[in-house]
């Protein structure tokens, strides 16, 4: 493996690291999947690969819980597995001194939506700062490359050139950020470098994007079993292959994409698994797609046709049924309309079965909330403006709803510039249109609903945080809790480190099914602070700063 001197050990045994190279990166690179031990002695590996799941904490230089997907390598660290109710540490660092900001414009995200939102604002006259939970901006859709890697293509090349127009617009782009709180005012904290990080902005554009929903089966929580996206960012970002073997499932054009660039890149891809029917069983809806946006059909398209010269077989009405492990591998088993299984033996298993809004910020804000039952998810009330029910607090991207990259960009630049208190051109809201029509179009040919999860046999885990599995959710539905809330309470369901990403809106879902009431913003966990796990001491350090008014 080439290495540039990077070295530091994983339990004891070297590793070596390319520069810019995340801990997941490289150790996924080295054959290592395990990194950490649940509670009842299951292990866990990577599966996000954005810091959302908290599945991938390992022990840095004997500080628990540091995110692997998130944590840089550097020489001579001491990593180890984090084994469950890891000891903390007895020694804290010093905390540097808080930092207070105040910009006209404070943009939460540095994806599509949010830089495009910066530039419009910062280019109308608004003093704009953009907090990004990364260390490199560009989010998930143009994933910029770590290190001095050479730009992938035109995608990434796109992305580099929006993160050079945002650093050049005159906003000021602070990464590394973990915002916790958002309260009235508006009021934002955060961690930033260890220390807290306040701002008091006069209006907020949120673009904090969406994360992937996997396919709960027997098995997905398997050390090597990742979602596609997570495949996608150690491939883009860090050239690292998630394995030499890999299989491709869910739905959307996501997974068409990735299991393309794997195989480009040399894996073997074996497979990849849709779930709905071909495009051409439903041929009215195909042409639909093609003439709302001819260019990006003939993309997707040509994406089908590359993995075919390639061998790979693409399978459509099939969906993964489980996941086992089998001497060093995963056997991944799919079943298609019929019920004809086919099982594949993998090193990773790559999963997008649709997303869910990374909205939390939001209905911290107390932002109005409508779900849409065709994609199983909340989307954000918005005007023209992208200007929330809550004055003053915008949502653009796919944080408000799945609504793709081209549209997050225009509705950035909508919400900048309103933000700003500039004109909106008419023709942003026409281009606006467009883009969201190719993707009600798109989404007819997929399947983005959230899976009914009736059928699935009772050791399926729902929490993987807290490794509740279905039976005691059917057992704890029995007792007719009436709200998710309840549920989690009588089964712990949600509480975990990652908040209920995952859980939560399987739970409201089967909650007001039981009780035969549609699911509403109201039927989900209420939002509470802080939203992410953060440190004790930044909290401290944000309520001293704030002369402990929060």
């Amino acid at each position: 493996m080439m290495s540039d001197g990077i070295g530091f050990t994983f339990d004891g045994r070297d590793v070596t690291a390319r520069t810019g190279q995340s801990l997941a990166a490289a150790l996924t690179e080295a054959g290592q999947r395990v990194l950490r031990q649940t509670a009842s002695g299951g292990s866990r590996g990577m599966f996000c690969g954005m810091g959302v799941c908290q599945d991938c904490l390992v022990t840095v230089d004997g500080v628990p819980n540091r995110r692997a997907c998130m944590t840089l390598a550097q020489s001579g660290q001491r990593v180890q597995t984090q084994v469950a109710l890891a000891s903390l540490s007895d020694t804290v660092a010093p905390a540097p001194p808080p930092r207070n900001i105040a910009p006209d414009v404070l943009v939460i995200g540095g994806g599509a939506g949010g830089l495009n939102a910066a530039i419009a604002a910062a280019g109308a006259g608004a003093r704009v700062i953009v907090l990004d939970e990364r260390k490199v901006a560009g989010g998930q859709y143009f994933k910029q490359a770590s290190g001095d890697s050479p730009v992938l293509d035109g995608q990434q090349a796109e992305g580099q050139a929006l993160v050079a127009r945002a650093a050049a617009s005159g906003a000021e782009i602070i990464s590394g950020v973990e915002i916790w709180g958002a309260f009235d005012g508006p009021l934002i904290l955060a961690e930033h470098q260890g220390g807290a990080l306040i701002a008091r902005p006069g209006r907020v554009i949120v673009a904090t994007g969406a994360y992937e929903r996997p396919r709960m089966v027997p098995g997905w929580t398997l050390p090597g079993v990742m979602t596609t996206g997570a495949a996608q960012t150690l491939w883009r970002s860090y050239r690292t292959m998630p394995g030499k073997r890999v299989a491709v499932c869910g739905s959307g054009p996501l997974n068409l994409q990735v299991a393309l660039e794997l195989a480009l890149g040399g894996a073997d891809v074996v497979l990849v698994a849709e779930t709905a029917p071909a495009p051409w069983r439903n041929p009215v809806a195909a042409l639909a797609l093609a003439v709302a946006g001819p260019a990006l059909t003939a993309r997707g398209a040509g994406f089908v046709l590359s993995l075919a010269r390639r061998g790979v077989p693409m399978l459509h009405d099939t969906s993964l049924v489980r996941v086992e492990a089998e001497a060093g591998a995963l056997r991944a088993t799919f079943a298609n309309g019929k019920g004809v299984e086919t099982p594949v033996l993998v090193d990773a298993l790559c999963m997008n079965d649709g997303f869910e809004p990374q909205n939390e910020i939001l209905r911290l804000f107390g932002a109005a909330m409508t779900h849409d039952p065709a994609f199983g998810h909340l989307r954000c009330d918005r005007d023209a403006q992208m200007q929330t029910s809550v004055p003053g607090i915008f949502a653009v991207g796919d944080c408000a709803g799945l609504g793709g990259a081209p549209a997050a960009a225009v509705e950035g630049r909508i919400a900048g510039l309103a933000a700003a208190g500039a004109a909106v051109p008419s023709a942003l809201h026409a281009d606006l249109a467009g883009h969201r029509r190719f993707q009600t179009r798109l989404w007819a040919l997929h399947a983005p609903a959230p899976r009914n999860l009736s059928d699935a046999p009772d050791e399926t885990i729902i929490c993987r945080c807290e490794e509740i599995t279905l039976g005691q959710v059917r057992a704890g539905l029995a007792d007719k809790p009436g709200h998710a809330g309840t549920l989690k309470r009588a089964t712990r369901l949600g509480m975990g480190r990652c908040q209920g990403r995952y859980c939560a809106a399987v739970a409201a879902r089967m909650v007001a099914g039981s009780m035969g009431q549609p699911v509403n913003d109201h039927s989900h966990f209420a939002p509470r602070v802080p939203i992410k796990p953060v440190s004790i001491a930044a909290i401290l350090a944000a309520q001293e700063a704030l002369d402990g008014t929060v």
